[in-house]
């Protein structure tokens, strides 16, 4: 594909494809001139940096994230729908939380997200310092909930590199198992679970969280909201 008929859309979205597929330490530009059918320097001619793609790829799956109609929606089904979709949505592009701790990452797509999570909470009944505290707590709570699965494909990722993988995790999964036999809490809970499952998240764990938050959050607004 020459230069000249490249966009810098289709080097975004093929620079997600390869970040979904090798993560960040995968992505370079001979990579991605060959997913386009393109010499590296043409990807070059629209887009100088790895740093300048990595703030465009993640800043463009940030529109993933589905914004509830405010006006036809209460706060708190609204701010379940809107954490879960971000949570879906970094689930679905693991790097991404790799990249808050090593780039500089902002732009239309993240400002649109932010600003309808204050309008929510404003909404709800929060003054605009306590919207941006409310905001930011629920950001934070999902992103972390994120980083367990987008360690798992990192780790799956690099293992894979020099190894089974497979055999690798079960091995250290039994390893850790056997300490936690050492545990009275840990020992109960492990009673007849496999290795395997040993540190998996009991279900709704991210569900369970979230409403908690949210008790909170409503516990703090005026009776009359």
């Amino acid at each position: 594909m020459a230069r000249n008929t490249l966009t810098p859309d289709q080097i975004v979205r093929a620079a997600i494809e390869l970040l979904d597929d090798e993560g960040l330490d995968g992505l370079n530009m001979r990579s991605l001139g060959a997913r386009l059918g393109t010499a590296a320097t043409a990807v070059y001619w629209h887009i100088k940096t790895k740093d300048e793609l990595v703030r465009l790829a993640g800043d463009a799956v940030w529109h993933e994230v589905e914004l509830p109609d405010l006006d036809a929606t209460g706060w708190r089904p609204a701010a379940a729908a809107m954490a879960g979709s971000m949570h879906a949505m970094l689930t679905r592009h693991p790097w991404l939380g790799q990249a808050f701790g090593s780039h500089l990452l902002y732009g239309p797509g993240k400002s649109r997200h932010d600003d309808h999570s204050l309008a929510l909470y404003e909404k709800a009944g929060f003054a605009p310092a306590d919207a941006d505290r409310a905001a930011a707590t629920v950001f934070v709570y999902v992103l972390g909930s994120a980083l367990g699965a987008a360690a798992q494909v990192s780790l799956t990722r690099r293992l894979s590199r020099s190894g089974d993988p497979e055999k690798e995790l079960a091995d250290t999964m039994a390893a850790a198992t056997e300490v936690a036999m050492n545990f009275p809490r840990l020992r109960e809970r492990l009673g007849g679970t496999a290795a395997t499952e040993y540190l998996a998240a009991p279900d709704r764990t991210f569900e369970f969280g979230l409403e908690t938050i949210l008790d909170g959050f409503e516990a703090q607004l005026p009776e009359t909201n």
